[in-house]
C-alpha cells in the first residue's frame, strides 16, 4: 500500500483521466469511469485507497453540491407547469415502486429499516444518463422525453425526505411520532423563514456581488452561501444536503440561475467523481462474483418490474401505451442517488455485509446497461405496441392529408420563437406554409390558435415526405441545436439536392460545418442581431436608407466576412468552457516585432498557420487598408488578424523567431 498522500493523489488523477477519456471516448457515462477508477485502486482492487476521514468529507461535500445543482432546477414556475406529471406520475412511480420493494425484502426476511433503504435506493434512476441521451437524440421535447424528465424531477423531491429519514431510522427503536413530527415541524419553521425572508435577502446580496464583475467573487459568494445553508440545517438538526438543496431553490428565483449554474459545473462534477469513486471502493468483487447470477437475476426483475410499472402507469394517465413503454425503458436503471442512499445507509449501520454489495451490484449493473438500451426505446416500443404503431401512422396521416394539398409551399421545421416568427412574415406575404414540430403542448395551443402546425420528428424521411417536401418550395430549419439541423439536412440531402435549406443557427461557429452538409443558407443570430442593430445605429446617425441597405447587402453577400471572429475580452471568459473553438480577431503591433518592418505582406506565410490578415491600419489614416501582397510594413503599422487561438499563438512565436523574410 502506497503511504505518500502525494502519490495517491497523482494516482488518483491519473486514472481519473485515463478512464474518463476511455469512457468519454466511448460515449458510456462519467459516473462508471468514476466506479471504475475507485474498484480498481480501492481494497477490492489494488488496495491503494482506503475508507478514511479525509475522503467521507469529501465525499460529503460532493452530496451537498449535487443538492445544490437539484434545488436550481426547482424553480416555482417550472414545478407549477409540470405538476400533474411531476405529483402524479412521478409521486405514484415514486411510492409504488418504494412499497413494491419494501415489501419483497420484507419477505425475505429483512428488518423495516433495511428495507426502506433498499426500496428507496431501486427506486431512483440516473438524471445524468437519461438526460445526456435524450439531448443528444433530440428528444427532451417529445413525448416521452418530457414524462421521462418530470418523473426524474419527483424522484429527486423525493430523496430529501429519504436523506433526512436516514439517521432517525438508525436508531434501535422506532418511533413514528418521535420520527416525523419533529422533522416535519423543523423542515416548515424552516422553509417558512427561509422563503419569507431569504428571497429577497438573497436578490439584493447577489445583486450587490455581482455588480462588483468578478468572476472568482461571485463563485466564492455561491460557495459560501450553499455551506451557510448547509451549516444552518445541520445546526436544526436535519442535513446538510437539505440545506445545499434549499440554497439551490432560493438561488433558482434569482436572475442569476444560469450564472450560478455555469460556474459550479466543474467544482461540482469533480466532488461527485470522488464521490462515485467512494462507491466504487465499497465494492467487493468476491462478493460480486460469489453471487453473480443472483446479481443478474435481480438485475432483471427488477428492470422489467420497473419499466412495466412506469408503462401502465403513463397509461393509466392516459398517455399512448408506446409512449409508456419507451418512458418506462429510459428509466428502467438506478441512479446516482441510489448511491447517495446507500452510502449515508452504511454510515448509519443500517445496511452492510452481502446485501449492501448485492444491491450496489444491481444498482451499478442497471446503469452500465442503460446507456446501451436506452437508445432503442423507440424499436422496442414498436415491436411491443402495435397501436403505437398505427397512432405513428395516424399522425403521419394527419400531417400527408395537409402535405399533399399544397404546393410550392414552405416547410418550417420547429415552430418555437422564431419558427413563428418567420411563420407570420410568410403568412403576409401569402406564401404557404407547414411547421413540424416535437413540443406536443405547442403544437396543440398553436393548432387551436389556427397554425398550421403539425406533432412529428422532421428528421424522419416518412414525415417530411408527408409534408409535401416533394412538391415545396423550400425547407427552413429553426432549431437552436445544430445536430438537430444537422439529421434534418442529411436526410434532405440524400434525396433532394437542389432544395433550397435555409437553417438557423446561434453564432459563426457552425457556419462551414452546416454548410458543408448541405445547407443553401446560414444565418446566424449573433451576426444578423449585429447587422440591425449596426443599420439602426446608422441610421439615427443620419445615413442614407439606400446607402444602409447597399451596405447591409454587401456584408451579407461577403458571407458576413467582415463579422467573422471577434475580439475576445475577459467579460467572454464562458466561451473557454463552451467546448467549441471559436474564430478571433487579434492585432499585432509591427514596432512590438522589429522583423516585422520593412517585409512584403506576400512574404508572411499567413496560410501556413491557417490564418487571415484581415486589414491593416497606418497611424494618421481613419480608413483601414486592405491588404495587398506589395504593401511593405512599417513602424506604427498594426496587422489586425483572424483565426482560432491556437493557430494565433503559433503565428505570434514563429514571427519571433527571425525566420519572417525571404
Amino acid at each position: 500500500m502506497l503511504e505518500s498522500i502525494e502519490l495517491i493523489i497523482i494516482l488518483l488523477l491519473v486514472c481519473s483521466v485515463v478512464f474518463l477519456t476511455v469512457f468519454k471516448y466511448f460515449k458510456l457515462s462519467a459516473t462508471i469511469a468514476y466506479f471504475a477508477v475507485g474498484i480498481l485502486l480501492g481494497p477490492s482492487g489494488a488496495g491503494i485507497l482506503y475508507d478514511s476521514d479525509s475522503i467521507r468529507h469529501f465525499v460529503e461535500f460532493g452530496i451537498v453540491f449535487l443538492m445544490f445543482s437539484i434545488g436550481l432546477e426547482f424553480s416555482l414556475p417550472k414545478l407549477n407547469s409540470m405538476r400533474g406529471i411531476l405529483f402524479g406520475l412521478g409521486g405514484a412511480q415514486v411510492l409504488i415502486t418504494l412499497a413494491t420493494t419494501f415489501f419483497v425484502s420484507r419477505l425475505f426476511g429483512l428488518d423495516l429499516a433495511m428495507a426502506f433503504v433498499i426500496g428507496s435506493a431501486l427506486t431512483m434512476s440516473s438524471t445524468a444518463i437519461v438526460s445526456k441521451i435524450l439531448i443528444e437524440r433530440i428528444d427532451l421535447n417529445s413525448r416521452h422525453g418530457r414524462l421521462s424528465i418530470g418523473i426524474l424531477l419527483f424522484q429527486d423531491i423525493a430523496v430529501i425526505p429519504i436523506l433526512i429519514l436516514l439517521p432517525a431510522l438508525s436508531s434501535s427503536a422506532i418511533d413514528i411520532n418521535t420520527l416525523f413530527i419533529p422533522i416535519i415541524v423543523k423542515i416548515a419553521v424552516l422553509l417558512s423563514i427561509l422563503f419569507w425572508l431569504g428571497k429577497p435577502i438573497i436578490n439584493f446580496w447577489f445583486g450587490l456581488v455581482a455588480q462588483q464583475k468578478s468572476r472568482e467573487l461571485f463563485v466564492l459568494n455561491v460557495l459560501m452561501v450553499t455551506m451557510f445553508f448547509a451549516y444552518l440545517t445541520h445546526l436544526a438538526g436535519l442535513s446538510y444536503a437539505l440545506g445545499a438543496f434549499l440554497a439551490g431553490m432560493l438561488i433558482s428565483e434569482t436572475r442569476y440561475r444560469y450564472q450560478v449554474e455555469s460556474d459550479i459545473a466543474s467544482f461540482r462534477d469533480i466532488l461527485l467523481g470522488l464521490f462515485f469513486i467512494s462507491v466504487g471502493m465499497m465494492l467487493n468483487l468476491n462478493i460480486f462474483i460469489e453471487y453473480l447470477w443472483i446479481i443478474i437475476t435481480i438485475f432483471i426483475g427488477y428492470s422489467l418490474f420497473k419499466a412495466t410499472l412506469i408503462a401502465l402507469l403513463t397509461k393509466a394517465f392516459k398517455y399512448e401505451f408506446g409512449v409508456g413503454i419507451r418512458t418506462g425503458i429510459i428509466l428502467g436503471q438506478a441512479g446516482e442517488f441510489s448511491f447517495v442512499i446507500l452510502a449515508l445507509a452504511k454510515e448509519q449501520n443500517i445496511i452492510g455485509g452481502d446485501i449492501l454489495q448485492i444491491i450496489l451490484s444491481v444498482c451499478l449493473l442497471s446503469m452500465i446497461c442503460a446507456p446501451f438500451v436506452i437508445p432503442y426505446n423507440g424499436r422496442i416500443a414498436r415491436f411491443l405496441s402495435k397501436s403505437y404503431i398505427k397512432n405513428s401512422q395516424k399522425n403521419i396521416d394527419k400531417i400527408n392529408d395537409i402535405g399533399h394539398n399544397l404546393s410550392d409551399h414552405v416547410i418550417l421545421c420547429g415552430y418555437g420563437r422564431s419558427g413563428q416568427f418567420l411563420g407570420r412574415f410568410l403568412k403576409e406575404e401569402h406564401i404557404p406554409f407547414i411547421a413540424i414540430d416535437m413540443d406536443l403542448n405547442r403544437v396543440n395551443d398553436a393548432s387551436n390558435a389556427g397554425e398550421l402546425v403539425m406533432y412529428g420528428d422532421a428528421s424522419r424521411r416518412v414525415v417530411l415526405n408527408a409534408a409535401g417536401i416533394k412538391n415545396c418550395k423550400a425547407v427552413i430549419i429553426t432549431y437552436a441545436d445544430d445536430r438537430a439541423s444537422s439529421k434534418v439536412l442529411t436526410v434532405v440531402r440524400e434525396t433532394y439536392l437542389d432544395l433550397p435549406v435555409i437553417v438557423r443557427t446561434a453564432d459563426e461557429s457552425s457556419i462551414a460545418l452546416l454548410q458543408k452538409e448541405g445547407a443553401t443558407e446560414v444565418v446566424p443570430e449573433v451576426l444578423e442581431g449585429s447587422l440591425m442593430l449596426g443599420s439602426h445605429a446608422l441610421m439615427v446617425l443620419g445615413i442614407p436608407l439606400g446607402r444602409i441597405v447597399k451596405k447591409i447587402r454587401s456584408f451579407r453577400s461577403e458571407r458576413y466576412a467582415m463579422f467573422r471572429g471577434y475580439f475576445k475580452g475577459s467579460t467572454d471568459i464562458s466561451d473557454d468552457f463552451s467546448g467549441e473553438e471559436q474564430l478571433e480577431l487579434h492585432s499585432i503591433e509591427v514596432k512590438r516585432n522589429p522583423l516585422l518592418m520593412g517585409s512584403k505582406l506576400e512574404n508572411i506565410r499567413f496560410e501556413d498557420f491557417n490564418i487571415q490578415i484581415q486589414y491593416l491600419r497606418r497611424p494618421n489614416m481613419l480608413e483601414n487598408i486592405e491588404p495587398r501582397s506589395d504593401i511593405i510594413l512599417d513602424n506604427g503599422d498594426i496587422l489586425v488578424i483572424l483565426g482560432m487561438q491556437q493557430n494565433i499563438n503559433h503565428f505570434e512565436k514563429y514571427i519571433s523567431s527571425g525566420k519572417i523574410i525571404s
